[in-house]
Parts: C-alpha cells; sequence; structure tokens
C-alpha cells in the first residue's frame, strides 16, 4: 500500500468527521460489557481499575467504588454524562495499544486526524511514576509523538494531516505507548476523529447580509484560498434549523448563489467542496465552508410590549401607558423602512417586596460597608437591582463607602420596589500610652493604656506582662526605641500609640574594697547592683598578690553571697592584705562587661 504524506496541520477547510467511532460512543452502563477488540496486545476487562497490561471502556472512573490511589477519578472528554472513553493501564513493555482502518476515504486527497489523550496519574498525588508517551502510527508508519504527557489533570489534543496517495482509499491508524509500564505510564484516549482538509472554502464577508423584504435579490459567492483543487466541485445547501442539519439545494453547483426569497426571516446557506464530482458525492471526501445568514427585514411586523400598569412606555416619542395598538415607522440602520405595530398590554403591580441587609462598616478606617439583597417577592423575573440609578448586574453582596443609598428593583415589566438605606461609620476608638520616658537599664515600664475599646486585646512591638484584666502592660526594655502598643477590639479593629523609650547605659555595678570575714557584717565578698539589669555573673574570681586563684565562681547571680569570697582558701583563713578580683557580668542588653580591681581583707 502507497504510504500518505503528512503535513503539521489542516490550513484550510474540514469536512464532517468520517470516523464515528473514535468517541467510543455512549451508554448508561458505567463500563462496556463487551470487548471492542481495538487494542492488540492487552485483554479487556470489566473488572476495574484494570492493571498492567488490561484496558477498558467506561463513561466516569468516579463510579468505580475502587480506584488507584494515584489516578484521576474522570469522565470521559464530552458533554455527554453517559459518553465512553478508553481507559488504559500500560503494559510492561512498550508497544500498540489501540488499532482501527478507516476504509472508503478518497484518494489525492487531505484528511486531517486529532485525539484527546489524559495522563490518568493525578496531578499533586506525589506519586513518582512514569508519564505516558503515545507515537501515532499510520500504515505502520510513524506520523507523531506526543512526547512525555506530565501530570496536569487535563485533557490535551494531539494532531496532524495528511494526504493520501492515488489509489489509496483505506488507512490502518495504530497508537503505539513508548514508555514501559509497572508504575505509571498509564492514560485515557478519547475523540479520534478524522476530516477531510481542503483549502479554504469561503463565503465573505463573515457578518450577516441584511435585506428589505421589499428589495432585491443577494448573490452570494464561493471564495476558495488554496490551489489544493484545481476541479472545484460546488454544492451549495441550506438550512432550516440555524444550523444544526442542511439541506442540497437541488442544480445548485456553481461558484455562487442567489437568494430571492424576499420573505422576513432568517436564511443560513454554506456550500460544499471536493475535487471532483465523484468526490463531492462522498461525504469522506468533501469540506464545507463557513456558514453565511442572511437576514430579510420585514415590511410589516407587530410586536407586543407589556409594561406594569402604572408606567409608561417610549413610541414614537412620546411615553404611553394606556393599553392598545401604535403604529410606529421604523428606518433599520441598513436602510428599510418598515411599519411597527405595537401592541401594549398592561400587567397588574403585584407591589414588590424585598428585604434588604445592611452591614455596616467595623471600623472607623474601615470607609466601607456593604448591603445584602434577601427574598424578592411579587416581581416579574428577571429583575434587575440598581443603587442610586446604577445598575448592579449579578447583585449578590455589595461593598459601598458610608453614605445614603438607594436601592431599586426593577422587573421585567417595569414594576419596581425603592428603599433608602444608610451606612455609618462607627465611633473612632482611641488610645493613649502615657509621654515619652527615660530609664535605665533594668528599669521597667509600667503603663496603663486609657481607650474607649471594650473587651480590648493588645500586642506591643516588644515583649510585654499584663496583670488579669491587662489593665496595665510591664515592659522590661534593653535598648532605646519607638514602643508601639495596639489595641484590638471585638469586631478586630485596630488603634495604636506610640512612645519613645530612652534606655541609658549606667551601669549600677558595687564591688566592695575591703571586707571582713570575722565580722558580724560585710563577712562575704561579691559582686552587687541593680539585679534587673543582669543576666548572670559569668565568672567571679580571686587571686593573692602571687597570681594563686583563691576562688572561683561561675554563672552566678548579682547580688548572691553563694557566688562569693568568704576571705578562705582551702578551709584556711587567708592572711589580712590586698587580694585582685576579676568579674565578667553579662547584662541583659548581651553586652559582657569585664571588672576587676583589689579589695583588702580585714581580720
Amino acid at each position: 500500500m502507497a504510504s500518505v504524506q503528512a503535513h503539521s496541520q489542516c490550513d484550510g477547510n474540514i469536512g464532517a468527521n468520517i470516523f464515528t467511532d473514535g468517541d467510543f460512543g455512549t451508554g448508561t452502563a458505567n463500563i462496556l460489557s463487551t470487548d471492542p477488540n481495538i487494542a492488540p496486545g492487552y485483554i479487556y476487562t470489566t473488572n476495574v481499575p484494570p492493571f498492567d497490561g488490561f484496558y477498558t471502556i467506561t463513561n466516569d472512573l468516579s463510579q468505580w467504588g475502587d480506584n488507584f490511589d494515584c489516578w484521576l477519578d474522570t469522565e470521559d472528554n464530552s458533554n455527554d454524562p453517559n459518553g465512553y472513553m478508553m481507559i488504559v493501564n500500560a503494559s510492561y513493555d512498550p508497544g500498540i495499544f489501540y488499532i482501527e482502518t478507516v476504509d472508503g476515504l478518497c484518494d489525492n486527497t487531505g484528511y486531517v486526524f486529532s485525539a484527546d489523550i489524559l495522563n490518568l496519574l493525578r496531578d499533586g498525588s506525589g506519586c513518582d511514576q512514569l508519564d505516558p508517551n503515545v507515537s501515532f502510527f499510520i500504515n505502520d508508519e510513524l506520523f507523531f509523538e506526543t512526547g512525555f504527557l506530565t501530570e496536569t489533570n487535563e485533557w490535551e489534543t494531539f494532531g496532524f494531516s495528511f494526504d493520501t496517495e492515488p489509489g489509496e482509499t483505506s488507512i490502518t491508524l495504530s497508537l503505539r505507548n513508548n514508555a514501559p509500564g509497572g508504575f505509571g505510564n498509564d492514560l485515557a484516549l478519547d475523540n479520534i476523529t478524522f476530516r477531510p482538509c481542503g483549502p479554504e472554502a469561503q463565503i465573505l464577508p463573515d457578518e450577516i447580509a441584511n435585506i428589505c423584504e421589499d428589495g432585491d435579490p443577494i448573490t452570494i459567492d464561493a471564495t476558495i484560498i488554496g490551489d489544493q483543487y484545481d476541479n472545484p466541485q460546488y454544492q451549495w445547501q441550506q438550512s432550516f434549523d440555524e444550523g444544526v442539519t442542511w439541506v442540497d439545494l437541488v442544480g445548485e453547483n456553481g461558484p455562487s448563489y442567489t437568494h430571492t426569497d424576499v420573505s422576513g426571516g432568517f436564511y443560513y446557506y454554506r456550500y460544499l467542496l471536493a475535487n471532483d464530482p465523484g468526490q463531492l458525492s462522498n461525504s469522506k471526501c468533501r469540506v464545507f465552508s463557513n456558514t453565511k445568514v442572511i437576514f430579510v427585514q420585514p415590511k410589516f411586523y407587530n410586536e407586543t410590549v407589556m409594561i406594569c400598569e402604572g408606567t409608561t412606555t417610549l413610541i414614537e416619542g412620546q411615553d404611553v401607558g394606556v393599553p392598545g395598538d401604535y403604529v410606529s415607522n421604523l428606518l433599520t440602520t441598513f436602510g428599510c423602512d418598515s411599519i411597527v405595530t405595537i401592541t401594549l398590554e398592561l400587567v397588574p403591580d403585584q407591589g414588590i417586596e424585598a428585604e434588604v441587609f445592611l452591614i455596616q462598616p467595623d471600623c472607623y478606617d474601615s470607609e466601607s460597608g456593604s448591603v445584602l439583597l434577601g427574598d424578592v417577592q411579587n416581581a416579574y423575573e428577571p429583575f434587575d437591582v440598581f443603587i442610586d440609578g446604577e445598575l448592579i448586574p449579578n447583585f449578590d453582596e455589595t461593598i459601598l463607602s458610608p453614605e445614603d443609598y438607594t436601592i431599586t428593583i426593577v422587573d421585567t415589566f417595569g414594576c419596581s420596589y425603592s428603599e433608602d438605606f444608610s451606612l455609618v461609620l462607627p465611633d473612632e476608638i482611641t488610645l493613649d500610652i502615657g509621654e515619652d520616658v527615660t530609664l535605665s537599664l533594668g528599669d521597667q515600664l509600667e503603663i496603663t493604656p486609657i481607650t474607649n475599646v471594650l473587651n480590648t486585646d493588645y500586642t506591643a512591638s516588644t515583649d510585654f506582662t499584663c496583670d488579669i484584666d491587662c489593665n496595665n502592660l510591664t515592659f522590661l526594655p534593653i535598648s532605646s526605641q519607638s514602643l508601639i502598643v495596639e489595641a484590638i477590639d471585638e469586631n478586630l479593629c485596630t488603634v495604636s500609640d506610640t512612645l519613645s523609650i530612652t534606655v541609658t547605659k549606667d551601669r549600677k555595678i558595687f564591688i566592695p574594697n575591703i571586707f571582713c570575714p570575722t565580722c558580724n557584717q560585710n563577712d562575704v565578698f561579691y559582686v552587687q547592683g541593680v539585679a534587673a539589669s543582669v543576666s548572670s555573673v559569668q565568672s567571679f574570681q580571686v587571686y593573692d598578690r602571687w597570681g594563686n586563684k583563691l576562688y572561683n565562681c561561675i554563672d552566678g547571680q548579682l547580688n548572691d553571697p553563694n557566688c562569693g569570697w568568704d576571705g578562705t582558701f582551702n578551709n584556711q583563713a587567708s592572711n589580712p592584705g590586698v587580694y585582685v578580683y576579676v568579674v565578667e557580668i553579662e547584662f541583659i542588653d548581651g553586652d559582657v562587661i569585664l571588672y576587676s580591681g583589689d579589695v583588702t581583707v580585714l581580720r
């Protein structure tokens, strides 16, 4: 068999799908019970999920009741809730998983092929498994490869076009999965299509052609762009159901068609195009043009207008509210002079009632609130909602700035309902945490916030403690800073105040220069000072004048005699005299300072 010639895509117009089995059909049963015999080397199963080397035809994986953890629960790729798709769990070895023969083609003719493929591995599942990689063959010749189909949870469409050779009227399509099975490489297949592909077949312009009922016939022309057909053949068609089905116009086989029916209404036309008369009669060989619509504007027509009693409508430039027939002359935008008889009817005003809910702004500085529309009764639907005369499409909850408004509901016949409402800002909340202060390192700052906020929670720019009711806030600043305190009320509205704290680093440490171990007071030599400013006494050492270490305290505390020298060494009283000390103190601001000097021992 001669080989076809491939193209990347169809650049012209296409015809009807000639491969109607490519969507795998439709049915109410979740699993197709009969083996379609379309997958050589694979086994058809109705027990789902299928294992490696098996396939099935189904319309919805979510109805299986049990599925692989990594697989999507998907439906077929169509609007038909019962439409089927092919599910393939790849064999351990790469190979063909779909094969079909398409007969009745025309030789020397272009065709376009497409198919929808879905990687069944769920994106975000965390399953690190193989992705499918599919090749398309025509008559055992490779035409297209998808490459690895990553996990996207979305169907993807793949396709290409090709030309049949002289005498070639049948082709065999096969799909090969190139990746091995085992862990992953599982796919869904749907919507396999073959369509004739020809030159661009147009009826220009695309816009609707408008003519008057008392006007002249109009001719539409076939425009062919491209040199694929050296002997183009035409068949004009008309649709009487807005393009759903088409009927051949007998004898209309020329490159143009003249529309002569000037009765008011819409008319739908297109033409079939092929390269010779035999192909024109074969639905597998011809393409069709775009649809051209002709609108004949009626000379006379009637229109019924219904309005709410007590309202008016504009007819011939006048507000009219009395029921009856009114005649109006209408000159259309494309020049047709028509006479319109308008029958005005009144519908009773049922008295629209509506629930309007307001959500007032929670906070003084939010500058917004919202209005919601609840149940609307006695309105002829659909109805429109206006805020201060402005239409609010798809009205649900509307955010508005604080001020006075009017909401209006107007139903389909003009009956209306109006209600005034106001969105008002709440009172401004206040907070005062006092004046700027200067502290020494280690001094605590106590603040009593003054606020008009009830049920207050506080946050601050630095750590703090508070009493049971949090009426007083206590801070221990270790450096100069701007302290920001924020009060939060029960509506999560906030207010803040700032004060400046200056922390002086005059470290208040006192180390005695004399002590008497045998006296009743000052009998221990230790470091003293403002304890709140000190983290620890990292080391406290005492030496005699020859450099011998007589005492050592590690990681002690300020003002603690337990970290102090009692004037002894090896349980023997030291002689009166002068001794040397070295002290390392870590302060709460992180600084470590070395102090040294001498102390006199008296006895």
